[in-house]
């Protein structure tokens, strides 16, 4: 049930929220959630979650910025 309501909280939240915005947002959960895992396996869990967000969240901006203007076109 507390995952139902945190889906239905970001959904809300990103609503609103422009391409870029919500790419930096998903690149950033996909990333943390990638780094984490991967730094699990060699003992350094909190900071593969920490470089992984960043990255996927500077990748998911540049990507949802890419679509918001071939949108505009």
């Amino acid at each position: 049930m507390k995952k139902l309501g945190l889906v239905l909280l970001l959904s809300i939240v990103l609503a609103g929220c422009t391409g870029t915005q919500k790419g930096a947002t998903v690149g950033g959960l996909a990333g943390a959630g990638l780094g984490a895992i991967i730094g699990y396996q060699s003992g350094h869990m909190g900071e593969g979650a920490l470089i992984g967000g960043a990255v996927g969240a500077a990748g998911g901006a540049l990507a949802g910025d890419a679509m918001e203007e071939k949108k505009d076109k």
